[in-house]
């Protein structure tokens, strides 16, 4: 069990060719990030959010995490691209290895956990009574989270 490297998941990828993800800044699907430690496993197979092996803090953070503030969709040379701006969970004491960014939005019926990306961070990161902040990359074409040339 382990937090394989960054991945895009597996089944996002099929449903993203079905319809099912709409990444819009208006109007788009509503999408979160989760933190786990790094006995969770997680990776390209992974296909919905779970609550085992999440971190769990005292303060500031909650079981599903919290939701992300799409920054759209461009296309620019050839390559669509997405992001994020960057999430803060303010209060917390926690140790975390990485992130699941998931879908919270019901299509069609299909559930409203379906896992879009696993995030590494290569190493335990910590907070104690802190900030815990996940910087996403710039909103360019060679640096955005989700991009597809």
């Amino acid at each position: 069990m382990a937090i394989t490297t960054n991945a895009i998941c597996n089944s996002f990828k099929k449903q993203l060719m079905g319809g099912e993800h709409d990444f819009d800044s208006a109007g788009g699907d509503t999408f979160k990030l989760a933190m786990y430690v790094s006995t969770a496993t997680l990776g390209a197979s992974t296909t919905n959010y779970s609550s085992s092996g999440e971190v769990t803090s005292p303060a500031g953070y909650s079981a599903g995490g919290k939701a992300l503030v799409n920054q759209g969709v461009k296309v620019s040379s050839g390559v669509s691209i997405t992001s994020f701006a960057d999430l803060s969970f303010t209060g917390v004491t926690l140790t975390a290895r990485g992130a699941l960014i998931y879908n919270t939005t019901t299509d069609g019926g299909t559930g409203t956990t379906e896992a879009v990306a696993v995030l590494d961070f290569g190493a335990d990161k910590t907070a104690s009574s802190g900030t815990f902040t996940i910087q996403f990359p710039a909103f360019t074409t060679s640096a955005a989270i989700l991009r597809i040339a």
